[in-house]
């Protein structure tokens, strides 16, 4: 069922809240942590025993692999896991292609061990990039070859090296991981070159995929990236932590080979730079709502001085909170606004591109932006992060609370209704009282299977289940 085939029913006020439920894990240290679900979904989440991750009856997890294990080409598994995708392997297999968000502080939860002497191992052109004492910089990707048929790992290998904060990303129609990082690193100062690219990681490689940065895509603070399959424009999400990031598009001199080069432009609104979707002191749109967009050029995009932005928004564009997530779905996109919003809880968009998107025709027919969500509650769901669309049209998505705070697994009906899947209950990253965030959210070819990581200490989560039990 395809969100785009449905209407859209939510609104902002007048929430009818189904399922409200306290769970605790003594075990864990956990205080009660309060939830809400607007649809019965797959019922109310149980505690695991195990203390690591809650899922409604009938539901179940296998861990994947954790940070520290030992990979099969003799690395380690790193840290700081995020976005992530889940390609097919051929038979029972499924490939795992897996950021690593990590910077250049991170070389002790990095692939090459804890004082970096892993890291002789990588061949001398496989690294993008060094620190300042020669170590190759910690970020970058790995894969996973899991067999879902056995529920074990095959093996698991480190598949781009030397980047930096690789937050999240996208899959492109022909088989690849695009890896985006989440900083603007000026080069000399801990890291030998500039930083702020996307990399392709073809999902296929046993080895270290050649680390050549697609430059046309823009040097920013990205998160994420989406491709059209019908026209390989990518969308492009940027997370500024003060609300005021853009949100692009890149039109590629060649659909499947996004380094040729092409055109980056950002969103905007007919009112121009007076639009503001944020929602932070005005109500330029209401939930349900749809405006058409237009998209303007932006030049430099190599941004030297880290203000794409603001060139970009004074030329128009509009601002958006802290862009994340971003996934394609039906003929449409979804991205995620960590803290868009009159309350800051976040919002979810939903754009439907032009006949003509990347044309000349599209300016009398332009595409449509719609606030899909934006919840009123924060026990709904807060700080929407890592989004998917599942098999069945729905979406899944991670939440990112502050720290101190309890993450759960939400999903979105194509009505724009919010739902419960699970809940972080390990401790984590050390906060009392809190937890940490959710990341990578995907789906298996066959959709018998949700991978999710658990971004500290580190673990990705293979979770099965009824899945054709939702309940509304």
């Amino acid at each position: 069922m395809s969100a785009s085939r449905r209407t859209v029913l939510a609104s902002a006020a007048g929430l009818a809240f189904l399922g409200a439920s306290r769970i605790a894990n003594a075990d864990a240290g956990l205080p009660p942590t309060p939830y809400k679900s607007e649809v019965f979904g797959y019922g109310p989440l149980r505690p695991d025993p195990a203390g690591l991750f809650d899922l409604p009856e009938g539901f179940s997890y296998k861990i994947v692999s954790r940070f520290g294990e030992p990979m099969s080409d003799g690395f380690t598994t790193p840290g700081k896991m995020d976005g992530m995708y889940a390609f097919p392997g051929g038979g029972d297999l499924v490939r795992l292609v897996r950021n690593h968000e990590l910077n250049p502080a991170d070389i002790p939860i990095s692939a090459y061990g804890a004082d970096g002497a892993l890291a002789s191992r990588l061949g001398a052109d496989r690294p993008y990039d060094r620190l300042l004492d020669g170590k190759p910089a910690p970020g970058g990707t790995t894969t996973v070859v899991w067999d879902l048929r056995a529920q074990r790992m095959v093996s698991s290998h480190v598949s781009l090296a030397g980047t930096s904060t690789n937050c999240a990303g996208g899959h492109t129609p022909w088989g690849s991981w695009l890896t985006c990082e989440e900083t603007v690193e000026v080069g000399g100062r801990r890291t030998q070159k500039a930083h702020g690219w996307v990399f392709e990681v073809p999902a296929g490689l046993n080895t270290p995929a050649d680390p050549t940065p697609i430059t046309g895509m823009g040097r920013f603070r990205h998160e994420a990236v989406a491709i059209d399959p019908r026209t390989g424009i990518a969308y492009l999400t940027e997370d500024e932590g003060d609300g005021r990031g853009l949100f692009y598009r890149f039109l590629p001199n060649d659909r499947r080979k996004p380094q040729s080069g092409g055109r980056l432009q950002a969103l905007g609104f007919a009112e121009g730079a007076d639009a503001d979707p944020r929602n932070w002191t005005g109500r330029y749109l209401d939930p349900g709502q749809s405006r058409p967009v237009r998209w303007i050029d932006v030049d430099g995009v190599d941004n030297p001085d880290n203000d794409l932005r603001d060139r970009g928004h004074a030329a128009g564009a509009a601002w958006f909170a802290r862009g994340e997530g971003v996934f394609w779905g039906d003929g449409e996109l979804f991205f995620t606004c960590t803290s868009g919003g009159p309350e800051k809880y976040g919002q979810i968009f939903r754009y439907r591109p032009s006949a003509h998107e990347g044309q000349a025709g599209e300016r009398d027919a332009p595409g449509q932006i719609q606030l899909f969500v934006e919840p009123r509650d924060a026990d709904l769901m807060r700080m929407c992060d890592n989004i998917a669309v599942a098999p069945w049209g729905h979406l899944i998505v991670c939440e990112d609370k502050d720290k101190g705070s309890v993450n759960f697994l939400k999903a979105v009906t194509p009505e724009g209704k919010i739902y419960t899947i699970g809940r972080n209950a390990h401790p984590g990253d050390g906060d009392v009282g809190g937890n940490s965030e959710l990341a990578g959210c995907c789906f298996s070819p066959d959709g018998t299977t949700l991978f999710v990581n658990v971004y500290r200490p580190g673990m990705t989560l293979a979770i099965r289940g009824p899945w054709s039990r939702f309940r509304a």
